[in-house]
């Protein structure tokens, strides 16, 4: 199964696997599935980074090369998931996570999250 990680659970699993619920462990190490991740959360890493705040120190390009070297496929935005965004109730404001949302939905990908509120849409999406 193909899991997509929201950017929160992304960067616990690259940066402190310790920090993932075991649950969520088991799922991103089983063979059986295929851990990826967005472009959206590079992206948002990048403006995170951007902002120079102290509590956020992570280096996007090598963020990516870990996680392509340890086994992660990359999902590119297509315009599809672009525009499938619009589509989606306003439940959450947060442009990364909402498009993130709009990838599982059309590719039919998992997506893992952390964050209560994207449970609240439609669509193939699990809190961890």
């Amino acid at each position: 199964m193909k899991l997509l990680l929201d950017t929160h659970v992304l960067l616990w699993a690259a940066a402190e696997p310790k920090k993932l619920p075991a649950a969520a462990r088991r799922l991103i190490e089983s063979p059986r599935n295929q851990p990826m991740f967005s472009a959206a959360s590079l992206w948002e890493v990048a403006s995170k980074n951007r902002l120079g705040r102290r509590n956020f120190r992570v280096e996007p390009r090598m963020l990516r090369r870990g996680l392509l070297d340890n086994g992660y496929l990359e999902l590119p935005i297509t315009s599809e998931h672009a525009v499938a965004t619009d589509t989606l109730p306003s439940l959450h404001k947060d442009p990364f996570d909402r498009l993130l949302v709009a990838q599982a939905q059309v590719e039919g990908i998992l997506l893992l999250t952390a964050d209560e509120r994207l449970t609240r849409y439609p669509g193939p999406i699990r809190k961890v």
